[in-house]
């Protein structure tokens, strides 16, 4: 374990919220070796004593790592309001598990569940470089239109798309197959780049995030991370 701000450690494991673990620090509940910690103040939870409200943390979770088969329909989201199925309905209750970058409810696909803060961090901070591959069904333009305009700078909101590589190949129906490689993960960045170019996106799916594939994880279903996987994961940018 590795030493982390105190409110990550309480969100960690699983006990509360960052937000929550950040105002009972403000209100001096929270205290690390019988020192009050402050909002700055670091632990390491496999070694330090961390107490709230007098009561000592549990030792922290081991990491958990799942790739799920996003469904179409299925809200990333603890709950919601429209009373819509989420991701959190289809895999085991872990305490602390979070999404690592969201899916919007028609888009399916590869979702990475971890609870590992640290890690999320890391894989969806712009700062760093993770590749994001996704398959999109469109139409709206020719296959050769959509060829001769991805090959030029696509800037959404003011700012270059991170796109690094692309392919496209003609589908029925007057449509094309298209794969996109981004190392950004703005929200429904694909769903926004298809619109400023005009294009129709019919249907969208993520197939890989870092060194982690979709495969042929059906719809649904859920698995843990292979030790090839998390090795490769934790050799990424640091």
């Amino acid at each position: 374990m590795t030493r982390m701000r105190v409110q990550r450690a309480l969100a960690r494991a699983g006990v509360m919220s960052r937000r929550r673990a950040e105002d009972l620090i403000r209100s001096g509940r929270v205290k690390v070796n019988g020192r009050v910690a402050a909002l700055g103040s670091q632990a390491d939870p496999a070694t330090d004593t961390i107490t709230v409200d007098g009561r000592r943390l549990a030792a922290p979770a081991k990491a958990v790592w799942i790739a799920l088969h996003k469904p179409l329909g299925h809200v990333v989201s603890r709950g919601d309001p429209q009373g819509r199925p989420t991701v959190f309905d289809l895999v085991p209750a872990v305490p602390g598990l979070t999404y690592v970058g969201r899916l919007d409810v028609m888009t399916s696909g590869l979702l990475l569940l971890t609870n590992d803060g640290s890690a999320v961090h890391r894989l969806t901070h712009p700062r760093y470089v993770v590749e994001r591959t996704y398959r999109a069904l469109v139409h709206g333009r020719t296959t050769n239109e959509i060829r001769r305009l991805l090959a030029r700078p696509v800037v959404v909101d003011g700012r270059r798309v991170a796109l690094t590589s692309f392919t496209t190949r003609e589908a029925p129906g007057r449509s094309t197959d298209l794969r996109l490689t981004l190392t950004e993960g703005r929200y429904r960045i694909v769903r926004r780049l298809g619109e400023g170019l005009g294009l129709k996106i019919e249907r969208l799916s993520r197939l890989s995030h870092g060194p982690v594939r979709l495969g042929r994880l059906a719809p649904g279903a859920w698995r843990y991370l292979t030790s090839s996987e998390l090795a490769a994961l934790a050799g990424g940018p640091a």
